[in-house]
């Protein structure tokens, strides 16, 4: 009798052990649901703050939060590469951002280069886009002003 109550109780404590594993595995997995879901979703300049004055040529650190950076030619969601816009603003949502000598292309996944602009104030706009060069939109846009001597 002894041994089949022993028994009772090792199987009942071995159950409520299993789903106490498994509340805190449910437990866990919706922290970090919610952790990753207050993931500030943006673009930003790494190296540069609104209103710097710089020396041609100077290098530019850009970084992105809520996405992650991936050569272009591949469309995977919450992927994307940078873009560097000279003295014009954001693209919208969807639309394909030009190639040409004001909208720069950093289709390889950089994060870092090196821009040469001769004397004067700039606006430049880190815009992120699909890897079909398809713009996030302005969430995922910022534009600073900068004084080249």
């Amino acid at each position: 009798m002894r041994y089949i109550l022993c028994v009772y109780v090792f199987i009942f404590c071995l159950s409520s052990c299993q789903q106490s594993d498994k509340k805190l595995k449910h437990q866990s997995d919706k922290k970090e649901q919610q952790s990753s879901e207050k993931v500030e979703k943006r673009v930003f300049f790494k190296n540069l703050v609104n209103g710097d004055t710089l020396t041609s040529p100077f290098q530019v650190a850009m970084g992105v939060s809520g996405m992650k950076v991936q050569p272009a030619g591949v469309l995977s969601p919450g992927t994307g590469h940078h873009h560097i816009i000279i003295n014009k603003g954001f693209i919208k949502y969807g639309e394909i951002i030009p190639m040409d000598e004001t909208h720069l292309h950093y289709g390889k996944g950089d994060t870092l280069t090196d821009l040469n602009l001769s004397s004067g104030e700039y606006t430049l706009t880190l815009q992120f886009a699909n890897g079909l060069h398809m713009s996030y939109g302005e969430q995922f846009s910022n534009t600073i002003t900068i004084y080249v001597k």
